[in-house]
């Protein structure tokens, strides 16, 4: 698939119009990724093109005394390069896809949404559309545990480690030469 233009991604990211999500992308300035994912994951960054971003908390007095609210990074996994390991997990580009639209789901669970064999469709090509932002050899980090390379997120997500103040937050990391985003709900 060719790499998106401002409008396709826009109209991707549209999926999580109904969840409280954080669905942006900046430019990849450190070797270790995670700096760049803790500088996204600050209220006050930019998308690294000028495109959409979707941040429910923009703007919101929570981030006044604490810029990156609603996430906390554990002080370890920006220690060191490999310190991000225990917390979030790679998965292939075709998991990724199906993570990308359980996020958009209500409750984070396709089994829990009435409509989903109707929408499944739509919802996988705006996935593909987001990950089209990140070429081939691209990776995609998952905070669903152990086991995030087999697990089928078509099925109820029942494990995570969480990287924010909020009782559930499921997200993807992507991670390319040039670019980090991540799309995160919460619920």
């Amino acid at each position: 698939m060719a790499e998106p233009d401002e409008r396709s991604w826009s109209d991707a990211i549209d999926m999580y119009e109904r969840r409280a999500t954080i669905a942006k992308v900046t430019s990849r300035e450190h070797e270790n990724w995670v700096l760049d994912l803790s500088v996204l994951m600050r209220g006050d960054t930019r998308d690294a093109r000028g495109w959409r971003m979707m941040d429910m908390w923009e703007g919101d007095f929570a981030r006044v005394d604490e810029p990156s609210y609603p996430f906390v990074i554990p002080p370890e996994a920006i220690a060191t390069a490999d310190g991000w390991k225990p917390y979030l997990h790679e998965i292939s580009r075709s998991q990724a896809v199906r993570f990308l639209v359980a996020l958009s789901t209500p409750r984070i669970d396709v089994t829990k949404d009435p409509d989903f064999e109707e929408r499944r469709d739509v919802l996988e090509a705006k996935a593909r559309v987001i990950l089209s932002r990140f070429p081939p050899d691209s990776r995609f980090y998952a905070n669903t545990g152990h086991g995030s390379d087999t697990r089928d997120y078509y099925q109820r997500v029942s494990q995570w480690y969480s990287l924010s103040v909020r009782t559930f937050d499921f997200g993807l990391v992507l991670v390319s030469k040039r670019e980090v985003g991540m799309v995160w709900s919460f619920r």
